[in-house]
């Protein structure tokens, strides 16, 4: 674990600059254009989905990708740029895995990527920590994107965070009923939506020729939550390396993205 000793320019957006800001990993991350993507804990399928190939699109095209490292939106936005391409704020000490889920995950960041923490070694999360965290996020990101949330849920103090600091929000189109807080957030103009995500990344990306996605056929083999046999059958090891890179879950012998 290694103290930042140089100033972060998109920190000054924070309310206070942090006091102390400990890393591990690539530094010069940093130094890349950033988004954040922030949002639930227990994301729809589709959500997830979708900031899968939001993530890895900007990260294709040179964006770094940030976010809490927390389970759901978090995570997803993390595997889908890939470990050397994204930033993780913790809300404990960077030498502690929370949540232990992430445990792979947070491990391979601090290899390839960057851990970033406020707190030092041996910090456990409180929920002033997860606050803490938040507001990090949120300044490091050229703007916002929020890829699912509920009304009063944790995801809108990070919404709280990138209002004050007139960072512009994004939000995925969702259905009615379901992410109700990012649908108010459109609709009362606050946030814009993203109907084409090559689009979107066009706005950041200095690459002059976007890399386009492509279709990824296992993820649409998968999406209709295949038996595991089926899948190895006919996809064979890609079976092995989608479930390491946290795309797809095998849960009593099925598979889920």
């Amino acid at each position: 674990m290694n103290l930042v000793q140089c100033e972060i320019p998109e920190l000054l957006s924070m309310k206070s600059y942090p006091r102390q800001l400990f890393y591990d990993g690539k530094l010069d991350l940093l130094n890349r254009v950033k988004i954040s993507i922030v949002g639930s804990r227990k994301p729809t399928k589709y959500s997830r989905e979708q900031i899968q190939k939001l993530s890895s699109s900007l990260s294709k095209n040179g964006i770094c990708v940030v976010s809490g490292g927390a389970m759901g939106i978090d995570a997803t936005a993390h595997t889908g740029a890939g470990a050397s391409e994204t930033i993780a704020v913790l809300p404990c000490g960077i030498d502690l895995r929370y949540p232990l889920v992430n445990k792979n995950l947070l491990n391979d960041i601090q290899k390839s990527g960057l851990l970033l923490s406020q707190f030092e070694s041996g910090y456990s999360a409180t929920p002033w920590s997860f606050v803490v965290r938040n507001e990090l996020v949120v300044a490091l990101g050229e703007v916002l994107v929020v890829g699912e949330a509920d009304i009063n849920s944790g995801t809108m103090r990070s919404v709280e965070f990138a209002l004050k600091m007139g960072k512009e929000i994004f939000v995925l189109p969702q259905r009615l009923g379901e992410s109700n807080a990012t649908n108010q957030l459109a609709k009362e103009h606050k946030a814009k939506v993203i109907y084409d995500i090559d689009e979107f990344v066009a706005k950041f990306s200095k690459c002059q020729n976007i890399q386009p996605l492509k279709k990824d056929d296992f993820i649409e083999f998968c999406s209709a939550n295949p038996t595991y046999d089926e899948a190895l059958a006919k996809f064979g090891a890609k079976v092995f390396e989608y479930e390491l890179s946290g795309k797809i879950i095998i849960e009593k012998g099925k598979i889920f993205l």
